[in-house]
């Protein structure tokens, strides 16, 4: 079993780190366009191995994606962030011609590959890669309501002051100021969440969620990268082990939620095959309301992408 990281910055570090330490699969490979750097820190994880007591060899390759090849997992985490005087459609040009370069590359060694997205913005740079990879949908997927979700969590039960293992909870929508937080499928072992927080410490729980990775931009002055490397390692998990686990994760949609011809966070069942099925709550009037002014937001973005020209073929992005 071999699964590929593509970017070694700290969340590409950080999840070829998890997915070692958790031996999810014999060979992982760390890949970056920095000569040096991933061969440094594939050195250093290798060297925590007997430490924390994991027997995955951990190679490090400098644009060589030929060393890739046969990887049933590969994680997209490369690109850049956004930086001052820059607007977003500058971000999305540079990130996608990046995105499609490494995608074209893996694709051409592991054709068969579950490829998981990270790279911001989330949802249209897996459509990206998705257009890149011309490969089936279902094994084109983005990481972010699993984040989204654990920050939720982290919140909650801060707020309540009991263990974020005892929460379950859904978010959907696109990964951002728009998503969807669904307190009727938020749950503490089961006990409804309204039954536990008053609706106004809830509401702001909920809006911290949706701003939660400026949060810590503004603390750091960077973005975040524990967390979301430990979201796609458990996601990897999930494929790796077949684990068939239930997970919000920006896919494709042809017509689940009323909605088509883009990708945006939903629940997923996730196993071997990439997504498995898309599960379809019946969400009432309002939340659903609320996820299709989302998917709005994310398909103004795609449009924003497919008026660049870089891919030859494209969903064709009407405004919803």
């Amino acid at each position: 079993m071999k699964v590929t990281v593509v970017g070694a910055g700290n969340v590409g570090a950080t999840c070829a780190h998890e997915i070692a330490r958790k031996e999810l699969a014999r060979e992982l490979v760390l890949v970056d366009v920095k000569e040096g750097l991933t061969l440094g820190k594939a050195l250093d994880m290798w060297q925590t191995s007997s430490v924390q007591g994991f027997n995955t060899r951990i190679t490090g390759v400098t644009t060589d994606f030929s060393k890739t090849a046969n990887s049933e997992v590969v994680v997209i985490t490369s690109g850049i962030p956004r930086r001052p005087g820059m607007s977003r459609d500058d971000l999305i040009d540079i990130n996608a011609r990046i995105v499609k370069e490494v995608t074209e590359g893996i694709v051409a060694y592991s054709p068969n590959a579950k490829i998981i997205v990270v790279t911001n913005p989330l949802d249209v740079m897996t459509y990206a890669t998705f257009l890149a990879a011309k490969i089936p949908s279902n094994r084109v997927f983005g990481m972010a309501g699993i984040l989204d979700a654990a920050r939720y969590k982290a919140f909650l039960a801060q707020a309540l002051n009991i263990s974020p293992q005892s929460i379950h909870a859904i978010l959907m929508g696109g990964h951002g100021d728009s998503m969807v937080p669904l307190p009727r499928y938020t749950t503490v072992s089961g006990i409804p969440i309204t039954e536990l927080i008053d609706p106004e410490t809830l509401n702001k729980i909920i809006d911290r969620t949706r701003k939660g990775g400026g949060e810590l931009v503004e603390l750091m002055g960077t973005s975040a990268w524990y967390a979301p490397g430990a979201a796609v390692s458990q996601m990897v998990e999930a494929i790796v082990r077949d684990q068939r686990r239930v997970f919000p994760v920006c896919a494709s949609l042809n017509g689940e939620y009323g909605l088509k011809d883009l990708h945006i966070g939903v629940p997923v069942v996730l196993g071997k095959n990439g997504v498995e099925r898309i599960i379809e709550l019946n969400l009432n009037e309002g939340e659903m309301e609320l996820l299709h002014k989302s998917a709005l937001d994310v398909k103004k973005i795609m449009k924003v992408l497919d008026n660049l020209n870089i891919f030859e073929e494209r969903y064709g992005s009407d405004i919803l």
